[in-house]
């Protein structure tokens, strides 16, 4: 059968994962993002949408009027680059539907581990000192030393205080961290 007559859908083969989707939340539970991934995310649906998606659809119109569209790059791509866009732009309107703003500068002083703390301990199997941030999922990035709250090493590591000794099992087996210390974002001053 011709390729013109198949029909599109957001699920074709070589579009899977196109978007960078974060994984999905644990069923029941929240979608936790501090105010500044709330606004990151934000931002990027704008700009898609008042920007982007406006910028490929007039390169669709334009590239469709220049004749056959099965031997159009232009055209193509573009029809591609728009289900991206719409894909992603569907994602982040949920995602931000769902969103549990928490502002982890409320706990500000404290050396329990909540949400949004930053959290500096040490692996005692061999002796690796990390810091971590543990934020949500849609703005976790592990290249920053940021983790999601529902990873394991913010599972073990949540509702702990400075000082305790806490069990983390992985693959590779179980391992003791210690938690050296704890620190949340000094809050933001009100502006009147």
């Amino acid at each position: 059968m011709n390729k013109a007559f198949t029909k599109e859908t957001d699920n074709d083969a070589d579009d899977d994962g196109a978007d960078g989707a974060a994984p999905s939340l644990p069923a029941g539970s929240k979608n936790y993002i501090t105010p500044a991934g709330y606004a990151r995310l934000r931002d990027e649906l704008l700009q898609l949408m008042d920007e982007e998606r406006p910028k490929v659809v007039e390169a669709v119109h334009w590239a469709a009027k220049n004749g056959d569209r099965s031997e159009n790059g232009d055209y193509l791509y573009g029809k591609k680059r728009l289900r991206e866009i719409d894909r992603r732009i569907r994602f982040l309107t949920k995602r931000l539907e769902i969103a549990e703003v928490t502002d982890p500068s409320v706990h500000h002083g404290s050396d329990q581990i909540f949400f949004g703390a930053t959290v500096r301990y040490v692996d005692e199997t061999g002796g690796d000192e990390r810091t971590i941030t543990i934020l949500g999922i849609d703005e976790a990035d592990s290249a920053q030393s940021q983790v999601s709250w529902i990873s394991p090493i913010a599972r073990a590591l949540l509702k702990s205080r400075e000082g305790d000794v806490v069990k983390l099992v992985t693959p590779g087996g179980a391992h003791e961290v210690e938690i050296l210390s704890v620190s949340y974002p000094a809050p933001r001053p009100v502006a009147d």
